[in-house]
């Protein structure tokens, strides 16, 4: 399944360099520096020296899963890895440049379909109403403010690498089981291994009305059936 647009994008022959940035590439046992470059039809990762053949260019359409924080790339591809029994093989860029983030993230966010997982808050959404909240972990939970908009949520955490956007579209449901509790739950990979239901769960700290839930829970559906 390629990824889809919003809207119509007229074919080009020569790619468009849209970012270009030095990263450390994330190898099992040791870290190497190398070139992103973000074009208008994929990714492509540079690795000069004896590491030449670790260099990759990916069309959007061979990408299952582009993860994107405030420091990392992750790129999840079709390919088999053999010694993990053909389970997909990933890409992790650390130490992106401090302005890739806010650079590529507008212009994926209206391009790529719910593939793409979005680990950063998005910082230009017109809030309709916000919520003082905490993002529950088996551990240890994060504080920060829930962000409900026209056609995303958007968490944004107190610390980094916990906050999230989620446009409709990439939502499977929402949820509540009392006026102090909400959740999101949303398709994603896990590792490199399968794809499964992952839910976020937020306790309030005031509590959300009934009728604002139910009026979420229709936006979240028109627009997921309305992408189908």
């Amino acid at each position: 399944m390629a990824f889809r647009t919003k809207t119509a994008i007229a074919l080009v022959i020569v790619a468009r360099t849209l970012v270009g940035a030095p990263v450390e590439h994330r190898h099992l046992k040791q870290k190497r520096m190398g070139e992103v470059e973000v074009t208008d039809q994929g990714i492509s990762f540079t690795e000069s020296g004896k590491h030449a053949d670790h260099s990759r260019v990916w069309k959007y359409e061979q990408i299952q899963q582009l993860e994107l924080t405030e420091s990392t790339l992750r790129i999840l591809t079709y390919e088999d890895q053999k010694w993990r029994l053909g389970s997909d093989r990933e890409y992790v860029f650390d130490k992106l440049p401090a302005d890739f983030a806010k650079t590529t993230y507008p212009m994926w966010k209206d391009k790529l379909d719910q593939r793409f997982i979005a680990r950063i808050a998005d910082a230009e959404v017109t809030s309709l109403i916000e919520f003082p909240a905490k993002l529950q972990a088996l551990t240890k939970g994060t504080e920060g403010t829930l962000v409900f908009a026209e056609d995303r949520i958007v968490f944004r955490a107190l610390k980094g690498g916990a906050s999230r956007t989620w446009r409709f579209t990439d939502i499977d449901n929402v949820a509540s089981a009392g006026p102090f509790d909400f959740s999101v739950s949303t398709w994603e990979h896990h590792g490199s291994w399968n794809t499964e239901t992952r839910e976020f769960r937020f306790q309030l700290q005031r509590p959300m009305e009934e009728a604002r839930f139910n009026e979420l829970w229709r936006s979240v559906e028109k627009l997921r059936k309305e992408n189908r």
